[in-house]
């Protein structure tokens, strides 16, 4: 592929732009209207006005949880375990719910400090005095395999993380996690556990807002990725295709795949989450279109979408995925995905996307400026000199794909 430079999809933004806090209201906040190089701007509560009728509104229900742990060695050392994914079980809801131990992928900070041995933390339950044991199993670049175990009988993962850890907020906010994050940092329909970082797109919506697109004839469909600590990661190196994208877990129920099928032309995704969930079905549908059997690899690679001239239509791939679910006996499609969606991209789910301000030079902004056709500039420009917040807890915008695509 020609060279991407990341020079091109930089812009000035300054700390006091980013917002530190969430409006009182979720659904208060400003919205950016895009459509084919028009802008609008508006309040979020007004958002069913700028999506089609009778359109699917695809959102991911996963849910942050507190993934930070902070040890103390004997020393006085502050020891932090950030845990990234499961590694043993692989699967979150086995690894979350297990009671006797688990294997994470962690990030470690003050890792000087922990040349060897076990860290252990105390913590109390049921008035029992109870301790959490981690072991540092093998080390992979900068992140770390660690086994954690716990001697409080039928107490789960998600529990002791509930009870002892810290839900973990953006790093750009430069600011500790309060009390108020763990309800605002979270989605109003936010029920799997598994992200490090919370779907934002999501965080404007109300319960009664979702309630009123419902009675306006808006239909509803759920999918699930658990966001990674790879989101905030920034593109180092000049040219984005050397960049290498994280993997990340999804899981799409064979109901929603059916309501899909059922939508093409008329999908908006809420959030660049959903939006890599929506468009890694149309390559893994093709990888079970082309598979000889059943035993199919569910991955989607970084360029996969760049590396063929692919014409199958949308329809297609999603009659596979059905089919294939329905032959194996499974309800959900779990799958990986490490696709990069960047200027070039053919979109073949999603038609409009609701998103946030993203960071310069990310490859988020990559796939807002695949989506508009390039046309990223004019929505930042428009963001940046009429007073919008960016970032997590910032405004919001909805996009129309460009006619292009």
């Amino acid at each position: 592929m020609q060279p991407l430079l990341i020079d091109r999809f930089d812009y000035p933004l300054t700390d006091e732009r980013i917002a530190k806090y969430p409006l009182s209201e979720r659904d208060h906040s400003k919205l950016l209207v895009y459509h084919n190089g028009t802008i609008e701007e508006d309040h979020f509560y007004h958002i069913g006005q700028y999506i089609a009728p009778h359109s699917l509104l695809v959102y991911n229900n996963t849910r942050v949880i507190q993934a930070r742990i902070v040890f103390h060695k004997s020393s006085g050392a502050r020891i932090e375990v950030f845990c990234l994914e499961p590694i043993e079980p692989r699967d979150y809801q086995l690894s979350l719910s297990g009671t006797h131990g688990c294997t994470w992928k962690c990030m470690v900070g003050n890792l000087k400090k922990w040349k060897q041995g076990v860290l252990t933390l105390p913590f109390t339950i049921s008035d029992t005095t109870c301790t959490l044991t981690a072991e540092r199993l093998s080390t992979q670049g900068n992140t770390h395999h660690i086994r954690f175990s716990w001697d409080a009988p039928d107490t789960s993962f998600a529990e002791i993380l509930n009870l002892l850890g810290e839900l973990p907020i953006p790093p750009y906010l430069n600011r500790a996690t309060e009390e108020s994050d763990k309800q605002t940092y979270q989605t109003v329909y936010s029920r799997i556990q598994g992200s490090v970082a919370a779907p934002t797109a999501g965080l404007h919506f109300t319960t009664p807002l979702l309630d009123s697109l419902r009675a306006d004839g808006i239909q509803m469909a759920e999918v699930t990725l658990h966001v990674g600590a790879g989101t905030f990661q920034p593109v180092k190196v000049e040219d984005a295709n050397q960049h290498v994208m994280h993997t990340e877990i999804i899981a799409v129920p064979i109901d929603t795949l059916r309501t899909l099928r059922q939508n093409i032309g008329h999908i908006v995704a809420v959030g660049t989450t959903s939006m890599r969930t929506l468009e890694s079905l149309y390559w893994l549908g093709l990888r079970v279109m082309n598979a000889p059997d059943d035993d199919i690899d569910m991955h989607v690679e970084q360029f996969e979408p760049y590396q063929t001239v692919c014409n199958v239509p949308t329809a297609d791939t999603l009659d596979a995925l059905i089919a294939y679910l329905e032959r194996t006996g499974q309800n959900t499609l779990h799958a990986e995905t490490q696709i990069m969606i960047r200027p070039g991209y053919i979109f073949r789910l999603v038609d409009q996307l609701i998103t946030n301000f993203h960071q310069p030079r990310s490859t988020l902004l990559l796939l807002v400026s695949a989506f508009v056709g390039g046309d990223w500039q004019t929505i930042y420009r428009y963001a940046l000199s009429h007073d919008f917040r960016f970032l997590s807890y910032g405004d919001s915008s909805i996009l129309t794909r460009a006619e292009t695509h």
